[in-house]
């Protein structure tokens, strides 16, 4: 089984993560406008279950993407299931009606520029996204896909990655817990698109 092996971090100064990868010979993509649509389970609380479903716009491109617990205390290791949908804002919306049709609920919206850039780091390569995230700031995260006997090689490998691009202080919650946190909505308050 393989695990998305995920460490966040906030960033007041983008400038300088961008100086440190460019120095590294990294170059960073243009940026992408993400749209992550959080739904609430019908029979369980996804809070107390630490999962998520979410179906995400990216241009044109749609996903619905599971997300299973936390598998430690430090870093956002989980197991995540992501499927491509069909494309275009009709396919978005009929996935919508269809999860609301099966009890599914609307939670909260995720609003993201994205910008992403591979780092050759440790033998690996290293997924950095730089985000800036409506309503909570700039942010980068560092990702690697490993199998669980990789997992702790992984961690290991983007956590000196993160001490070369001077990130610290990372950020274990999710998108949707920090903006769910800052609008004072506990998860059995529910925010409705």
């Amino acid at each position: 089984m393989s695990y998305e092996v995920e460490i966040k971090f906030p960033v007041a100064e983008m400038a300088a993560v961008e100086s440190r990868l460019a120095v590294m010979g990294v170059s960073i993509e243009a940026s992408i406008e993400e749209v992550d649509l959080y739904f609430a389970h019908p029979a369980r609380d996804f809070a107390s279950t630490d999962e998520a479903l979410r179906i995400r716009r990216k241009g044109q491109l749609n996903f619905l993407t599971y997300k299973g617990p936390k598998i430690d205390a430090t870093t956002k290791t989980r197991r995540e299931i992501e499927l491509p949908l069909l494309p275009g804002a009709e396919s978005a919306e009929a996935w919508e009606d269809l999860l609301a049709a099966l009890g599914f609920r609307p939670v909260a919206e995720v609003r993201k520029s994205r910008r992403k850039a591979e780092v050759a780091w440790q033998g690996r390569r290293v997924e950095a996204s730089l985000d800036r995230i409506e309503g909570l700031g700039s942010f980068v995260e560092l990702e690697l896909i490993a199998e669980a006997e990789e997992v702790e090689a992984a961690r290991a490998c983007i956590l000196s990655l993160a001490d070369e691009l001077g990130l610290q202080q990372s950020e274990r919650r999710s998108y949707l817990e920090l903006l769910l946190d800052l609008q004072g909505n506990l998860p059995s308050t529910k925010v409705k698109r």
